[in-house]
């Protein structure tokens, strides 16, 4: 996928502006209540005409208002997931689903899709029923299944986790996860939600009020703190992707192998060989100056300083790479004069094994 986004628009006194070009993968818009998240994706969509824009999704024009371009939102064959799922209530599961594929361009491709799409979103012992008898998750599922049955270039997720508690978030990330690696769908997904975007998101466009003020992999977005949500500051991260080792591990533990480091976490039952990403929080993070001894943490990683950014309230972000892994750690000012960090110096980062979880 490749979606190039120059966009200015105004309602009332509230001004958009993005400007962007994303490629494959999940594009994460994110930022607080109000940013203008959910307006930007209504007008990729189609479902709001801007002020002015151009809109191009590999390489077809959707939206060019310098000359006139304005693709109805019915033919720019994107799928659209909202908060609540809203299923067809008089319909079953089966009927829903269908009427995502009625408006496919190409019915015979929907109705041979429609068996893998139900056994990738595990949907098969819900056909018959009402979307009244279905959970929040399910619903979602649902939801998702029906958009896809459409063919979509572009599968667009409106925070279609806000609305569920964390063991429906948990039942839904899965196959989130599955539709980016295996499906291989392009998202856009829209999230104020750090774990969540740290989990799926290929790319991130941070918005503030409307203005775009971060945008790149989301390795390095979610680094950068005061790009962050006043709220979400405090969730700086690092995001690292690694693999499932066959090692025999601790009892207890699993081992997961990174590009440079071995990672400790608490036990997961993986398959060797697994993809996943970590999510390392900056507030977990502790540097030491000489490789520490007799202490109860498990990840002690060697690396160096790459820069120091300072913050408010007297605390520091530090950026560390580790044998190729980036991490910040967060600590007080105080810390950082008394220890007399400085690019270049080497340094030890420590992160405790039980610092790990997939929904922090």
């Amino acid at each position: 996928m490749s979606l190039a986004l120059d966009i200015q628009h105004q309602q009332g006194a509230f001004n958009l502006s993005a400007k962007l070009e994303a490629g494959p993968g999940v594009l994460a818009l994110f930022g607080a209540s109000g940013s203008g998240k959910t307006t930007l994706a209504n007008i990729i969509a189609g479902l709001v005409r801007p002020l002015r824009a151009r809109i191009v999704l590999d390489g077809a024009v959707l939206a060019d208002t310098a000359s006139g371009v304005q693709v109805p939102a019915h033919r720019r064959q994107i799928g659209y997931v909202f908060q609540d799922g809203r299923l067809f209530p008089h319909l079953n599961v089966k009927q829903n689903l269908y009427y995502g594929r009625w408006f496919a361009r190409n019915r015979a491709s929907g109705e041979d899709r429609l068996e893998d799409i139900v056994s990738l979103l595990a949907l098969g012992s819900l056909l018959q029923r009402a979307p009244k008898y279905l959970s929040g998750g399910e619903k979602q599922r649902v939801a998702i299944g029906r958009a896809l049955l459409t063919n979509p270039k572009l599968l667009i997720l409106d925070e279609p986790l806000a609305s569920l508690d964390q063991p429906r978030k948990d039942e839904i990330l899965p196959f989130l996860e599955r539709l980016r690696d295996g499906a291989r769908v392009p998202m856009v997904y829209v999230s104020h939600s750090v774990p969540e975007v740290a989990r799926l998101a290929t790319t991130v466009a941070v918005l503030d009020r409307g203005q775009l003020v971060a945008f790149g992999p989301v390795s390095e977005v979610l680094q950068l703190a005061h790009r962050l949500p006043v709220e979400e500051r405090g969730e700086a991260s690092s995001v690292i992707e690694v693999q499932a080792t066959g090692t025999t591990p601790p009892p207890g533990v699993s081992l997961l192998r990174s590009a440079g480091n071995l990672w400790q976490v608490p036990r997961l039952d993986l398959p060797p060989g697994t993809r996943l990403r970590l999510r390392v929080r900056a507030r977990d993070v502790m540097i030491a100056l000489n490789p520490p001894t007799d202490i109860s943490a498990l990840n002690i990683l060697p690396g160096h300083i790459l820069e120091l950014r300072e913050g408010s309230a007297g605390v520091s972000d530090v950026l560390l790479d580790c044998a190729g892994d980036r991490l910040v750690a967060r600590l007080t000012t105080v810390s950082a004069t008394r220890l007399k960090l400085i690019p270049g110096l080497r340094v030890h980062a420590i992160v405790k094994a039980v610092a790990f979880d997939r929904n922090a």
